[in-house]
């Protein structure tokens, strides 16, 4: 077993005064959970009663619209929320690809943005060389790889993050589709690379709007509406299901 949840909820505060303004504002743009007031502004019930197992070795699709809940579901997995109620064990590390950036100065240099992501992964730098000959050759950057992130433009920016975090085997990778690999000429090198990476995976939980990208990776699916799952089985049936929900 890698993942369990039971009857999971995570509320998210939002500390306003101006409750009446943002109820309709909230659910409309950031999630599909329900927003509840309280003495201390508001209270956003963004997953509600989630409950799921997932074994090792399973690649699992998370379907459902926009504001479904599926990033906050990998945000959860992946520790950066704590639930609020209910019962979360994950028994292997979860690694998440939520968001295409470092998290790391824009001051550093390319070559120093590398070993920063390696350390933190890794904990020691055996074996940087030969990620780093890698990612420097993938993201075609050369020599600017010795220059400051911030005097990239957004392609080379874009080019040198998309081959960093593909360029590590993760236990259990959380992923949000919303990946983009930088200017179009790089585009078919990168998806064949992002191919490699995703099915390198030992567990998979990929949240993604493209069946195609989904049947490719996954055999599962989990579908999502208003922050709960509201189908859980063979990935065909799943997406039958989250399709015949929106007809």
């Amino acid at each position: 077993m890698a993942l369990h949840l039971e009857n999971v909820r995570l509320d998210i505060p939002v500390a306003t005064t101006e409750t009446r303004s943002l109820k309709a504002t909230l659910l409309r743009s950031v999630t599909g959970g329900r927003l509840n007031r309280s003495r201390g502004g508001a209270v956003i019930t963004a997953l509600d009663n989630v409950s799921c197992t997932v074994h090792e070795g399973e690649r699992v699709a998370l379907i459902g619209h926009n504001g479904a809940g599926k990033s906050t579901f990998l945000r959860l997995i992946s520790g950066v929320y704590q639930h609020s109620a209910g019962v979360f064990q994950a028994h292997v590390p979860v690694h998440p690809m939520i968001h295409k950036s470092f998290i790391t100065s824009p001051e550093l240099s390319g070559h120093q943005a590398i070993k920063a992501h390696y350390l933190m992964m890794h904990g020691n730098l055996r074996g940087f060389e030969a990620f780093c000959s890698d990612v420097v050759a993938f993201s075609g950057l050369g020599d600017f790889v010795h220059l400051p992130v911030k005097t990239y433009s957004q392609g080379m920016a874009a080019r040198l993050i998309f081959a960093v975090l593909t360029g590590s085997r993760h236990e259990c990778l959380a992923m949000d589709e919303g990946f983009g690999a930088g200017d179009s000429s790089f585009y078919e090198k990168a998806k064949d690379r992002l191919e490699a990476f995703l099915a390198s995976a030992g567990t998979l939980l990929l949240a993604s709007h493209s069946d195609d990208l989904l049947k490719r990776f996954c055999r599962r699916g989990l579908v999502f509406s208003e922050g709960s799952i509201v189908f859980d089985g063979p990935l065909e049936q799943a997406l039958s299901h989250y399709h015949a929900s929106q007809g």
